[in-house]
């Protein structure tokens, strides 16, 4: 299957306006909802063209957001190999200063790194350093994207790791999530993300969705959490 990378995207709409960013959150999992295995291996749950759309989100937004863990775990570059785009800023959420000095992305000039990090903590040589308030459960994700939306990046791409994402979302910070499902079972290993618990379901998130099957089997779930459905 082709379509239109925008329309994949779902870009910046009257509702989001100009005044603020629009967030996008993607994840790539099996169909029991597990990213990796107990070992940790997760190279490659998702197919050619599942890897094909995530270059194309981050050849549409501004910064690409990861966790520090998923530097160490992965050492993921972040940047737009698989199609046409220019480099999003690459920013790593990493509280204790314990980003690896040997990361690619540290000098492989592509695209800036920033680092959001507490006041104390130390930050690599050559990188930004966003420095905020970090209460026992992490960065608030409304000020991350605030921060990053006063350096003029609009449209934020959140790829991971797990725990990150499950924060933003939590915060109620993503507008939009791109969920990649491979037609695979695990049947044990880590899981995509676990949010709070709800106690009824009215109280479930119920983005308005669309989908689209890749002609190599994975399964795009495409979620406007702007907007809900309801079966009444």
């Amino acid at each position: 299957m082709t379509y239109a990378p925008n329309e994949a995207f779902l870009p910046l709409t009257p509702e989001t306006g100009d005044d603020r960013p629009i967030v996008v959150a993607q994840l790539g999992q099996t169909l029991d909802g597990r990213i990796a295995t107990v070992t940790g291996a997760s190279k490659y749950i998702n197919g050619e063209m599942a890897l094909d759309h995530l270059h194309r989100l981050r050849a549409h937004v501004d910064a690409v957001v990861v966790g520090v863990g998923t530097v160490a775990a992965d050492n993921p570059r972040l940047t737009v190999r698989r199609c046409e785009g220019r480099h999003p800023v690459r920013v790593v959420v990493d509280p204790s200063g314990r980003l690896p000095r040997g990361w690619g992305g540290l000098s492989d000039g592509a695209s800036p790194v920033l680092v959001v990090t507490r006041e104390e903590a130390e930050a690599p040589p050559g990188v930004e350093a966003i420095r905020l308030p970090c209460a026992e459960g992490g960065f608030a994700p409304g000020e991350i994207v605030a921060a990053l939306h006063a350096r003029g990046l609009r449209r934020i791409l959140v790829e991971g790791g797990a725990d990150t994402l499950a924060r933003f979302l939590d915060a109620g910070a993503v507008d939009l999530l791109h969920i990649l499902v491979a037609p695979m079972i695990l049947g044990s290993g880590k899981e995509g993300f676990r949010l709070n618990p709800i106690e009824s379901l009215d109280q479930a998130l119920r983005p308005e969705t669309r989908v689209h099957v890749f002609g190599d089997g994975d399964v795009l779930f495409t979620c406007d959490l702007r907007r809900s459905w309801s079966r009444a």
